[in-house]
């Protein structure tokens, strides 16, 4: 049965006690009096309050204490003494117990609602999916629900339609709405070759495209996916709410059996007022709102990333970024466009582009793309590499027309040749923030193609950004010093960390770690060790799957001022935890003694009733700050010369 339905079922069967309460003071009574009580309480004990009883009797099993442990016995304790009193002709309060079970389930209705909406903000963008997409079949457009789609089909989107699924543009040309899945706002131009995301919105063009990707496989089931991970799991800083609620139970259960002896025993009171202050201790003792402070506020705040393109993967996270003190960034892809170009080729422009072709055909590096896309451009014909080997971090070699060939950087050039006139062309090209490629046949250095990833417009002001939060920034590239240090000088960057071979990124991150924590922005395959060993691994939204699967962090719209948004985002949620779990100390450590009547001699009580509405209250008050997290400012902007 629902926690709504059975707090239904707990009002309607406490109102006419409710009713009788109020009529008491003129004389009227309700029909049956205790008997009708016994009754209505009885029903509300087994029907609503049966999960309370049954939880706590789990634990209790296991030698534990759980919230429900104070609920069970401070309602089964008001039930069973007024059993006893409507037996032996002294006052009842049935009342009480079946109150407290109504607001218990008050406060759980509330803030089941509450998380309900938290949540819900994911989950309303699967229902935004295009319910059928027009394909290419046999020749023909046809109209098929989205369920039938497969990898490969050809689609065709319209103007004003949803994009059913993931893929690459083959024919046409569009501006497309991605603000629901990657939270920009601004559309973005999509031409052939490039990717579109399914359930996002086409503006204004006709376009063909390719699936990729369909069904759990898509970027949007991947997030809400992702984000319901997120939401469902465990902060570092629950454990100690676990912890406290093991011990806070056992202790509260002390204090509500001195509370009944002293007023029992050497203040006079009867059984019955002695037994309401005890109940009332164990009611507004119910660390509920304890329990809620953590997941609330991280369900909040990881539903707020995802709406704004940033998803935090997991509860851990959000306590580590508080202590960040280092942000370590790749190069490519994070920090320039990722989308290298050749600029200069020196040499026998014909015959070193020709030569590094034949080469690169085999690679799948981003440099390697760039000298193929300029051969194409250039329409030179490249001729057959056999032998082909990559050499990790150096480059590649292979044999053609029966000469050793080999295209990389210097570290590949340990016995090979170089006249000093391409050395000093090459230090020139290095000073202009361009890596060089060296070409060679037989051991001898035939030219030298320079390429150049330029940096992103929004990584001077990222890092400006990163800075005026007081954070260390740190670029780890495995480009030599020359290029790293030109662009670095560019962005702003703090330090460089340039030569690094693929697989000794991670062994410099845990160097770096010995001064503090570290956050580490990547985006490919190569990066995936270094996202791991990170205390925090950012991984931006266009990289590979493996580097984005490593990340505790995934920035959607790959643009490197989310890192700072990020960050606070982290922060604001961490910081709403810890004052949800202070205010829900505080309310515990306040409300006991009222409740145990401290202060009866100047006429502040609490009823168990009233305790429960407290409870309820406080409950309420939780959630409702976590929500507030959603009004919470990120304003991570600074003044950029």
């Amino acid at each position: 049965m629902t926690i709504t339905k059975r707090f239904w079922i707990a009002l309607i069967f406490s109102l006419p006690m409710l009713v009788g309460m109020i009529l008491m003071p003129f004389g009227i009574m309700i029909p049956g009096g205790e008997w009708t009580q016994f009754i209505l309480t009885t029903i509300v004990m087994a029907v609503a309050a049966r999960p309370f009883l049954q939880s706590a009797w789990a634990s209790f099993k296991k030698h534990h204490s759980n919230m429900d442990t104070l609920v069970a016995i401070g309602t089964a304790t008001a039930y069973i003494y007024s059993i006893y009193a409507m037996i032996t002709h002294q006052s009842v309060f049935f009342e009480s117990a079946a109150f407290v079970v109504t607001f218990v389930l008050l406060g759980q209705v509330f803030e089941e609602r509450m998380r309900n909406n938290a949540s819900n903000a994911i989950e309303k963008l699967v229902d935004l999916q295009a319910k059928e997409a027009e394909v290419m079949r046999d020749g023909k457009l046809v109209k098929i629900p989205l369920a039938e789609v497969v990898q490969g089909d050809l689609i065709k989107v319209k103007p004003g339609q949803k994009i059913a699924v993931d893929g690459v543009i083959t024919e046409g040309s569009s501006t497309v709405d991605e603000s629901m899945v990657t939270g920009e706002s601004m559309p973005v131009t999509k031409k052939i070759g490039d990717k579109v995301i399914g359930s996002t919105i086409n503006s204004n063009g006709t376009f063909m495209f390719k699936a990729e990707k369909v069904g759990s496989d898509t970027m949007l089931s991947q997030i809400v996916e992702l984000v319901k991970k997120a939401q469902n799991s465990h902060a570092p800083i629950q454990n100690l709410t676990d912890k406290v609620s093991e011990v806070f139970v056992p202790v509260v259960l002390i204090l509500s059996i001195l509370t009944f002896l002293v007023w029992y025993v050497f203040l006079g009171a009867t059984i019955a007022q002695a037994l309401i202050f005890a109940v009332s201790v164990v009611v507004i003792a119910c660390p509920c709102a304890l329990g809620l402070a953590t997941p609330t506020a991280l369900m909040v705040g990881t539903g707020r990333g995802a709406k704004m393109g940033i998803l935090i993967k997991n509860g851990e996270v959000l306590e580590e970024v508080n202590d960040v003190k280092t942000v370590v960034m790749d190069k490519t892809g994070t920090i320039t466009n990722g989308k290298p170009e050749v600029t200069d080729i020196v040499g026998d422009s014909q015959q070193v582009l020709k030569l590094a072709a034949a080469l690169e055909e085999s690679s799948e590096h981003p440099l390697a793309t760039a000298i193929l896309d300029k051969a194409k451009a250039d329409n030179v014909q490249a001729d057959k590499a056999d032998s082909f080997q990559a050499i990790e971090g150096k480059g590649v070699e292979a044999i053609v027309n029966g000469q050793k060939a080999f295209v990389g950087n210097d570290k590949l050039l340990n016995d090979v040749k170089i006249s000093a006139d391409l050395e000093n062309k090459m230090v020139q090209l290095q000073n202009e923030a361009k890596t060089v490629v060296f070409v060679g046949l037989n051991q001898e250095v035939i030219g030298m193609i320079a390429i150049q990833d330029a940096p992103k417009a929004t990584s001077k002001e990222a890092i400006a950004t990163l800075k005026a939060r007081g954070l260390r920034t740190v670029m780890l590239t495995g480009d030599n010093e020359r290029v790293a240090q030109a662009i670095a000088q560019e962005v702003g960057i703090d330090e460089v960390i340039a030569d690094v071979l693929p697989g000794d990124k991670a062994d410099h991150v845990e160097e770096l770690q010995k001064n503090g924590k570290v956050a580490f922005v990547g985006d490919g395959i190569n990066d995936a060790p270094a996202l791991t060993m990170a205390d925090v691994g950012i991984a931006m939204g266009s990289g590979t799957d493996i580097a984005i699967e490593s990340g505790g962090i995934v920035l959607m719209k790959n643009d490197l001022r989310d890192v700072a948004k990020a960050l606070e985002l982290s922060k604001k949620t961490f910081n709403r935890i810890k004052l949800n779990l202070f205010w829900a100390f505080v309310y515990n450590v306040l409300g006991i003694p009222v409740a145990a009547g401290l202060f009866f001699a100047v006429g502040l009580t609490l009823s168990p009733e009233l305790a429960g509405l407290a409870m309820a209250f406080s409950s309420l008050s939780v959630v409702t700050s976590s929500v507030l997290l959603n009004k919470a400012k990120i304003d991570t902007k600074v003044k950029t010369a």
